[in-house]
């Protein structure tokens, strides 16, 4: 079960979070546990593997504005940095952010057990 003090341990910038949900923290941890299922990373991957950049960087800026608005820094930040290359279309290899992100997913996951 996600607390503020789990998310807080994660690594998320909780009160900036909870000050976009009005203060309410009930709110910001329903908007947390509706993200907690969220399969796009793996359709982020698919897009990669494909070198289709143009529906990389679709999934990989709404998954950052999805994950900023929350707060949810450790996987913001190696979305963010995948955002930016993918807007260049730059042909990369993107496997470490693409790995951290899920990753740091993984732990979101398990903290909401």
């Amino acid at each position: 079960m996600l607390t503020i003090e789990k998310l807080k341990d994660f690594g998320a910038n909780v009160e900036e979070g909870v000050a976009r949900c009005m203060g309410l923290n009930d709110f910001y941890l329903k908007l947390v546990n509706m993200a907690v299922p969220d399969e796009q990373l793996n359709a982020l991957e698919a897009a990669l593997a494909k070198k289709d950049l143009d529906a990389a960087f679709e999934v990989a800026h709404a998954l950052k504005g999805m994950y900023g608005n929350i707060s949810l820094t450790p996987i913001y930040k190696p979305l963010s940095e995948m955002t930016e290359l993918l807007r260049s279309r730059t042909d990369t290899d993107y496997s470490a952010l693409l790995e951290e992100a899920k990753k740091q997913k993984k732990k979101l996951e398990e903290l909401a057990l």
